[in-house]
């Protein structure tokens, strides 16, 4: 069974800079796609960074984030990150982790996602 944590949340001012990380445990075959989620409330949970692990890696950006956000992942800690630079109030919300078991409708689909972690909370203030 697949069990993520996040952590690295917390308040920052616009413009600041955080760093969420998400540890894996668990055995993971094959091709499956991780990423950074996040939601507001009243909002549907979107998608902000996708990392794709098949026999040649890939990285998905929502456009909104693009040049600001990085996804990385450490394969020996079994970590994936996300580094948030010049955040912006519109940024705030609950990040959460997600893993799917195989390949995805959408990589921007949610409900393509089998494992989530608990989420941790980002604020960013104006």
């Amino acid at each position: 069974q697949m069990q993520l944590a996040e952590s690295g949340g917390g308040s920052v001012e616009t413009g600041g800079s955080l760093r969420l990380s998400c540890e894996a445990s668990g055995i993971t075959y094959g091709i499956y796609y991780m990423g950074w989620f996040r939601q507001t409330p009243g909002k549907e949970r979107e998608g902000v960074a996708v990392f794709y692990s098949g026999a040649t890696s890939k990285i998905f950006y929502e456009d909104s984030v693009k040049g600001r956000f990085t996804i990385s992942r450490d394969n020996a800690k079994n970590t994936l990150y996300l580094q948030m630079d010049r955040l912006n109030p519109e940024d705030s919300g609950m990040y959460y982790c997600a893993q799917s078991s195989g390949r995805v409708r959408s990589v921007w689909d949610p409900d393509s996602y089998v494992y989530w972690g608990q989420g941790t909370q980002v604020t960013v203030s104006s």
